[in-house]
């Protein structure tokens, strides 16, 4: 690799908030724009190179990863006059219409693919787009807010431009069930999605038992954790599944989505991370990448929509940990910063950049209960995958 190991490029484009469903929509980009203005509070850009603005992706880009009838479909429901298409998810309560969707849509995935692409031709080490991360959308058809899968189609670009192995891990609180389906036959790819179980959350997939195709089996990985999990059962689920399998699959990148609606604040879902837990779920997988893949990481933001007090924090720990300067989290919030979110959002924000927790991955060696309801979803997961890639999935020998 050319790129010094913390070097690292940030995404932005202020048309990226123009990827906007309307007053009163859980996805507002008001909270990535937050998101950047802590980032830049703290002054964590002036040592990253910035990439923008944006032309929206091509066609034929997009096209690698969904239908061009769909394609099509989306460009009408964002024109004059808009045309809606339930069927393929375009103008639900979930995915409203909205003027020049595609454009707006095409811009999310050029921002995702400038950072793959920064990051595969050895420009930088990582590359960040904390607008992207829009997993839920597949192939034919829109889904839990999301358009077009601007993970997949950096992932194709990835793979067509010589990456012969590529892991994306999704850390996102819904399962990352877009990029599973697109890539569920696909043998280059591994997708490993830690969410809560099906059984509690949109959108009802993810099971461990999700597995892959029949040229593909066990390159799908699925760790559904129980509704309350909180910091040491998340943690404790991550680091005893993923490392073992990153090292066996030893991928030429890493593609990261890092959705912080598995905060306890969040209103969409019901895992209870802090930021604290959140911030050292970024440093594991910054460190997987580090140890696995070349240190080449390709990391997206996601879902969150406590938008004022967790999406900025988190995501600002985001760029300071790949980016090597990661930030004291008893560190005060800039003053300005605190004064622009009262203005801008009639109410006062965080003072720290930490919720005062101090939690730690606690190893499977420390006590093994196959009776709990954390550690069952541990082990039905090993046990799904685990012989696929040659490891062993008893946690006794760990």
């Amino acid at each position: 690799m050319n790129a010094n190991e913390h070097s690292t490029s940030l995404v932005w484009d202020e048309a990226l908030a123009e990827y906007d469903f309307g007053p009163g929509h859980p996805l507002a980009p008001i909270r990535v724009q937050l998101a950047m203005r802590l980032i830049r509070a703290f002054g964590l850009d002036k040592d990253l190179a910035m990439l923008g603005p944006l032309v929206p992706a091509e066609d034929e880009l997009i096209s690698r990863v969904h239908d061009g009838a769909y394609i099509d479909a989306v460009k009408a429901a964002g024109g004059i006059p808009p045309v809606a298409d339930p069927v393929r998810g375009l103008g639900t309560s979930d995915d409203p219409l909205f003027a020049d969707m595609h454009r707006a849509s095409a811009r999310v995935c050029a921002a995702t693919l400038a950072a793959a692409q920064a990051v595969w031709r050895g420009d930088t080490a990582h590359g960040v787009n904390i607008a992207g991360g829009l997993h839920h959308a597949m192939r034919d058809r829109a889904a839990g807010f999301c358009i077009y899968n601007d993970l997949a189609v950096a992932i194709a670009w990835l793979l067509d431009n010589g990456a012969e192995r590529v892991a994306y891990v999704d850390l996102d609180v819904h399962h990352g069930d877009g990029v599973q389906s697109i890539f569920w036959d696909d043998p280059r790819v591994l997708t490993i999605s830690i969410h809560e179980s099906p059984q509690t959350l949109f959108p009802g997939t993810g099971l461990p038992s999700e597995i892959g195709g029949p040229s593909a089996r066990g390159s799908a990985v699925n760790i559904a954790l129980p509704a309350g999990t909180g910091d040491q059962g998340w943690l404790r689920a991550l680091h005893g599944v993923v490392p073992e399998l990153l090292e066996a699959f030893a991928p030429d990148v890493v593609v990261s989505q890092n959705g912080v609606d598995s905060h306890a604040e969040d209103p969409l879902a019901h895992l209870a991370l802090s930021v604290d837990g959140q911030r050292l779920g970024f440093a594991a997988v910054h460190s997987w990448a580090h140890s696995f893949a070349h240190g080449r990481l390709v990391a997206a933001g996601g879902g969150g929509y406590e938008w004022v007090d967790v999406v900025p924090r988190a995501w600002t720990h985001l760029v300071a940990e790949v980016s090597g300067r990661r930030l004291d989290p008893e560190s005060d919030i800039p003053p300005e910063y605190r004064e622009y979110v009262h203005e801008a959002m009639g109410r006062s924000g965080p003072f720290r950049m930490t919720d005062g927790q101090t939690p730690w991955p606690r190893p499977l060696i420390q006590g093994w209960n196959p009776s709990d309801p954390l550690d069952a979803a541990i082990l039905a997961t090993r046990e799904a995958v685990f012989g696929f890639h040659g490891l062993d999935p008893d946690p006794e020998g760990w």
